[in-house]
């Protein structure tokens, strides 16, 4: 049994995707209702993959003919956003639905972009889980992100639970649920699909213990709480409390003795974490008020420095070889690198082309500096100080 809905892409005050804000952080969803939403290229593009996805779906579980299908296949293709190596990755997310599907004695339930309501634990709550698979005592929901900025794992994620939890409400009537096992998709950044399990009674007393959480941020009620959780908070940038921790991160090193330990210079990393990004995303905002005539005392809007171009670039290049310039002159040719063939040919092509012959190496990255909760192992020993930070230079002679 297949279910296909078609829920427009709004959001709750109390959404899921930013739950992991507004647990730690309650007033955050008031503060950010009253600042302006902006949807990036990254976010449209995200979107137009999701609805490739949700195509492929279609024509696996709901009988999409072939002909609509190439026919909305082939509108995503000519976007201007579109990228080959979508196919890949919705591919990817289509054949790991697949093999969950598979894993059932008979047909399980799948709810393909079905909206849920959790508003018996966060209020007004709701939001659009992209598949839900439901059989033999278990509840799947899978969620495909398009992105890879931030690595997004499924164990104990918010999003997640609370997909689960409007999972649960809507269809344990209608099945026994026992288990709910959530999963992420996202083909930018984990090799597998990240996975994580727990029991449905888990799930629910999780539910009922975020409850007056969940009260008091629909309320706006609360303290404001920085932390790695701001990151896509519209409020960032001018957020008081933010602010504050960023620039008190400083003041909290000891004057005595003269060296931090590293348990000290732990300490302040933390608190100065985001400073850089904080300052250019808060100058980027001053600009704009700037622009439109506001005040910003001791600040001005200038021209920046200026560009050329061709008025038309034909008409120049065969110009210049008129005049006796050669061709090899006008163009620097410059081979792609293997991330960019892989994302001009596609996955597939790409694979059979330059992997399979053992054309391509693949190197370790430098070593870089994360939290401890970050999910990658940890490294020691590996590398000399030079090979981070290149050779110590040359002392000058006597």
């Amino acid at each position: 049994m297949t279910e296909i809905a078609h829920a427009e892409r709004d959001h709750a005050l109390l959404s899921a995707s930013a739950s992991h804000r507004w647990l730690p952080c309650t007033p955050s969803p008031r503060l950010e209702d009253t600042l302006p939403d902006s949807e990036s290229e990254a976010a449209k593009r995200g979107t137009l993959a999701h609805e490739m996805a949700e195509l492929k779906l279609q024509k696996l579980f709901s009988g999409l003919t072939t002909r609509k299908y190439n026919a909305a296949l082939k509108k995503f293709k000519a976007h201007e956003l579109y990228e080959p190596i979508m196919d890949d990755h919705t591919n990817a997310y289509v054949d790991y639905i697949q093999s969950i599907v598979h894993q059932f004695p008979s047909p399980p339930f799948v709810a393909i972009e079905r909206k849920v309501d959790y508003a018996h634990i966060a209020p007004e709550g709701f939001g659009t889980s992209d598949c839900i698979i439901i059989g033999s005592g278990r509840l799947y929901v899978i969620d495909y992100k398009n992105g890879q900025g931030v690595p997004v794992s499924a164990e104990n994620n918010s999003q997640m639970k609370l997909y689960g939890l409007g999972a649960y409400k809507a269809f344990s009537l209608l099945f026994p649920i026992e288990t709910v096992h959530v999963a992420i998709v996202q083909p930018k950044v984990w090799g597998q699909p990240s996975e994580w399990s727990l029991s449905a009674n888990e799930l629910l007393s999780w539910g009922e213990s975020i409850k007056p959480i969940a009260q008091q941020a629909f309320d706006g009620q609360g303290e404001y709480v920085p932390g790695s959780h701001c990151g896509f908070c519209r409020a960032k940038s001018t957020c008081r409390a933010r602010v504050t921790q960023i620039m008190e991160a400083g003041t909290k090193a000891p004057l005595k003795p003269p060296l931090l330990s590293w348990a000290e210079a732990a300490d302040v990393l933390k608190r100065a974490e985001g400073i850089v990004s904080w300052y250019s995303d808060l100058k980027k905002l001053a600009l704009a008020e700037a622009l439109k005539g506001g005040i910003v005392p001791g600040w001005k809007a200038v021209e920046g420095r200026g560009s050329r171009d061709y008025t038309d670039l034909d008409a120049a290049f065969k110009h210049l070889q008129e005049k006796g310039i050669e061709e090899a002159i006008l163009y620097d040719r410059k081979p792609l690198t293997p991330p960019q063939l892989e994302k001009a040919l596609g996955k597939k092509e790409y694979r059979e082309l330059l992997e399979e012959p053992g054309l391509v190496v693949s190197r370790s990255g430098a070593p870089t500096l994360v939290a401890d909760d970050d999910k990658r192992p940890g490294i020691t020993n590996q590398v000399k100080p030079e090979d981070v930070f290149g050779p110590a230079p040359e002392q000058p002679q006597n």
